[in-house]
């Protein structure tokens, strides 16, 4: 196969959660383009239908499915009704996540456990649901997991995305170790900082345009950035790549500053 089409993704089923804005809408619509068809999962619904509506026409595949990874049993759901609509899912991004930054003292019961249950629970369950289904169809597979730079290292304020994250990473290498006789490779990327809905009005605040002037790139990252990353652990180009967390941060991670 040249190496080109390795990045390919025609005749795979993938699953992109969180898929409505941000990282998850711009990796569907990479997926897309490679030739995927992809199932858009996440909770609104109109958002959903607008990308699937613009990957038609630009010559994709979508199937929408209203997917809320705080609830066990909307996955089982959006899986069903996937498979229904599309096949078997064989390729899962989990992007769905929030962040509520505050400093620790400050943090209450309800937002921790709200963004350990969005960002790892809801993971951890899609990442089982994909895995049974692909082993009673004796099918292989690839997972993706969205993690973050502050699951590698951390920042003041993130105490519970930081720790969400860093469970997600040690999840990811867990089942790259337990899902190979599977044959499913689990992998993870860890976004720096890119503007998204969630964090946009920081970046354009005085102290977020400063936060960027100190990043070793001196910029956020372009949402395109990612899908690369995305379609090297999520295709045959990364057949051989197994339980690594790949950041895409320039450089911010490795930087002392």
């Amino acid at each position: 196969m040249p190496a080109n089409d390795r990045f390919r993704l025609d005749g795979r089923i993938a699953l992109v959660t969180g898929a409505s804005s941000g990282i998850g809408a711009a990796i569907a619509e990479g997926f897309a383009a490679a030739g995927a068809h992809v199932v858009l999962a996440a909770r609104r619904e109109d958002r959903l239908a607008a990308l699937a509506a613009r990957l038609a026409a630009d010559g994709g595949r979508a199937t929408c499915v209203t997917l809320d990874v705080a609830d066990p049993h909307s996955i089982a759901r959006a899986f069903d009704a996937a498979e229904r609509a599309a096949g078997l899912i064989d390729v899962v991004v989990n992007n769905a996540g929030i962040a509520e930054p505050r400093r620790f003292l400050k943090t209450t019961r309800e937002s921790r456990d709200r963004v350990m249950t969005t960002n790892f629970t809801g993971a951890w369950v899609v990442c089982q649901e994909a895995a049974r289904r692909l082993e009673a169809a004796k099918r292989p597979g690839s997972i993706v997991n969205v993690a973050s730079v502050l699951g590698l290292g951390v920042g003041p304020g993130y105490a519970s995305y930081a720790a969400s994250k860093s469970a997600l990473i040690q999840l990811t290498r867990t089942l790259a170790v337990e899902f190979v006789p599977l044959r499913i490779r689990v992998n993870a990327i860890a976004p720096g900082w890119f503007v998204s809905e969630m964090n946009a009005e920081y970046f354009a605040s005085p102290a977020g345009l400063a936060h960027v002037a100190r990043m070793p790139a001196a910029r956020t990252g372009e949402l395109h950035e990612l899908v690369g990353p995305a379609l090297l652990l999520a295709s045959e180009a990364g057949s051989y790549v197994n339980g690594v967390v790949l950041p895409v941060d320039g450089a911010h991670s490795v930087a002392l500053i």
